[in-house]
């Protein structure tokens, strides 16, 4: 059972993603899936090094919006990061991606595929309706230039948010997941739920040929747990490969500046007694503190970046 806490994730802010280039991750996102441009800004200075662990970090960000959701690129301009594995596969634990839903699955995956993409599924993938959490849900995985992974979603009428079900001429609604391969599905359930104050929405477990040729992976079993905050929105899916098993850890001395690095912004309701929790429980820090941003170019009023237990980062925030 969750612990006693007064800590709570109110909502999912953002997803980040180190780019090499803002502006070609900026004409990708936005020509071939719909994402607007929110904001552009370069930072610097000790407060953003401290955030997330770099020393003398200069970052351009640029904010971008599909639907409700917002995502964060985040070119290093001073530092070059180390690329994404070639070789990376959906059950190495740094495997990362968020789900964009789509109203139309063939008419979206037509004009991704037009791009410069690295699929990784065989094509679009109809989960079968034996499966009750996720029966007749559509979805293909693949990789943006940098690498990165992600995936076209669509909900049948009983499944999903009821915001996805809206009447829109939109081909691309928005963000529902950000899902991130795990090493034990408890231990990451005791710190998103029990420490952090996220739900159990659903669990799941997603197998035979069309889990195999979603994920590119022979004879694929995974157990997916979902989590969101108690408000709803953007949620997190807990990946816990069973077959073919777990898959490489993430290295140790992989940094805020390496490309294959993505964080999820909590906002948080408060900061400082979540930061004593993660601290009395061993979490990993990558900031040395709290760190309280003045500028009026911030878009939050305080930041810790820490990891989860199998090293995904994680951007505490408060407004």
């Amino acid at each position: 059972m969750p612990s006693k806490t007064y800590v709570q994730v109110q909502k999912i802010r953002a997803i980040g993603l180190t780019v090499t280039s803002c502006d070609r991750s900026v004409d990708f996102y936005t020509q071939a899936l719909g994402f607007e441009l929110v904001s552009d800004i370069t930072v610097e200075g000790q407060d953003y090094s401290d955030l997330q662990g770099i020393t003398e970090a200069k970052i351009r960000i640029v904010t971008l919006q599909l639907g409700d959701e917002l995502i964060e690129l985040m070119e290093y301009l001073n530092i070059k990061g180390k690329p994404i594995p070639k070789d990376s596969q959906s059950n190495d634990i740094w495997f990362q991606h968020f789900a964009i839903v789509v109203s139309d699955m063939d008419r979206a995956y037509a004009q991704v595929g037009s791009f410069p993409i690295e699929p990784i599924s065989v094509a679009p993938q109809t989960i079968l309706s034996d499966n009750e959490t996720s029966g007749g849900v559509r979805a293909f995985k693949f990789k943006d230039p940098d690498g990165h992974d992600l995936e076209l979603i669509w909900f049948p009428g009983d499944k999903g948010q009821d915001k996805w079900h809206q009447n829109t001429n939109r081909l691309f609604l928005g963000i529902d997941h950000s899902a991130i391969a795990v090493s034990n599905t408890e231990e990451n359930i005791h710190f998103y739920r029990d420490l952090l104050g996220m739900e159990v929405d659903s669990r799941n477990l997603n197998w035979r040929a069309t889990q195999a040729s979603l994920d590119n992976l022979p004879g694929a079993k995974v157990r997916i747990t979902s989590l969101r905050p108690a408000q709803g929105g953007l949620g997190i899916e807990l990946l816990d490969y069973l077959v073919p098993g777990k898959g490489r850890p993430i290295p140790s001395d992989w940094e805020s500046c390496d490309i294959a690095h993505m964080q999820i912004e909590l906002v948080i309701n408060d900061i400082e007694q979540a930061v004593e929790i993660l601290r009395e429980n061993d979490i990993q820090f990558v900031s040395p503190r709290v760190v309280q941003f003045t500028d009026s170019g911030s878009p939050y009023r305080k930041g810790c970046l820490v990891k989860d237990p199998d090293g995904h980062t994680i951007l505490l925030i408060d407004y």
